[in-house]
């Protein structure tokens, strides 16, 4: 069931309906792309920001957060945030407001970035995908491929301590006292009048870059010619797979739309690692995504970070190529 699908239809019918633009048209793909992306990525940012608001306000986040930070034998934590991340069904943009939502909630910035990394990398539908046009095996070594990014990149990510590079707004956030529980406290028109200031107030923050960011996705997704990246990927040998990541990165969409454009490149001859490493940079990588995270992150936090997902990519590209 695709939980969006009244805000797709919401897109296409200012898109068609009221702008009346040719329906196949480049400029067609490219505003029904935007407008899809904003309604989806705003909503999501309006009931996740008010949900964690009112987690944080109600229960023990302290005693989960302790919870969490337990479960460090043989990385259990860092597996258990990559694992969720595979379950969302969400692209690098969509993925953002979540991520927010734990730093509020107070998870450790690594294990949040487990996520971060994952979620976009790996989703049920692009699995399922994946395993009908590319079969069991492709499937089995991307989901492999997503989770060990995630997770090791995760854990690198936690040891070097770089919450003092979030932005100042969200290094408040991330430093917030223990909230009280559920038994003492209750709910008020006052207090979640506080809470869903402090959700606009994050929404405000990084609302422009959405925008800047879903702007330039739309306009590569509805004006990039079809054959464009395969005929470049087919020719480029063996560093095929640096320059899959670094063609990938103004590229923007999630794992199962890019599935297709996959299916082609391993058709036309380029190595399966290659193939997949397009795939994952396109979804983990893409400039939109760092446009959005860039009111998140500090200049450093983004260096390290899209330089660690990119570095795992490049690596697990050549490791398929070289076992395969």
């Amino acid at each position: 069931m695709n939980v969006f699908l009244w805000l797709e239809k919401l897109s296409g019918l200012i898109v068609y309906e009221l702008l009346s633009i040719e329906q196949g048209s480049q400029l067609a793909s490219s505003l029904d792309f935007f407008f899809n992306d904003i309604f989806k990525i705003f909503f999501l940012m309006v009931i996740i920001t008010h949900f964690m608001g009112i987690l944080r306000y109600f229960l023990p986040m302290e005693k989960i957060r302790k919870i969490l930070v337990s479960n460090k034998l043989f990385s259990l934590d860092y597996f258990l945030a990559a694992s969720f991340g595979a379950l969302t069904p969400f692209c690098s943009c969509s993925s953002i407001p979540l991520f927010i939502g734990f730093i509020q909630a107070r998870i450790p910035l690594g294990v949040t970035l487990a996520f971060l990394i994952t979620s976009p990398l790996i989703n049920e539908v692009a699995i399922a995908l994946l395993w009908s046009v590319l079969g069991v095996k492709v499937t089995i070594i991307y989901l492999i491929a997503g989770l060990l990014i995630g997770i090791i990149g995760g854990r690198f990510l936690g040891s070097l301590n770089l919450e003092k590079y979030l932005q100042d707004f969200f290094q408040k956030i991330s430093a917030a006292g223990e909230v009280e529980t559920l038994k003492t406290k209750k709910i008020s028109r006052k207090i979640f009048q506080e809470i869903s200031k402090e959700a606009f107030e994050i929404i405000k923050k990084i609302s422009g870059y959405i925008i800047l960011g879903v702007t330039i996705g739309a306009f590569i997704h509805g004006f990039i010619p079809q054959g464009f990246f395969e005929n470049l990927l087919d020719k480029a040998g063996f560093m095929g797979v640096p320059l899959a990541v670094i063609l990938a990165v103004p590229f923007y969409s999630n794992a199962s739309g890019v599935i297709p454009l996959i299916q082609a490149l391993i058709i036309k001859g380029v190595p399966i690692g290659t193939a997949l490493a397009f795939m994952m940079a396109v979804v983990g990588v893409s400039l939109p995504e760092a446009l959005i995270l860039k009111r998140v992150f500090k200049w450093q936090l983004m260096t390290i970070f899209f330089g660690t997902v990119i570095f795992g990519i490049i690596v697990i590209g050549y490791l398929i190529n070289f076992s395969l």
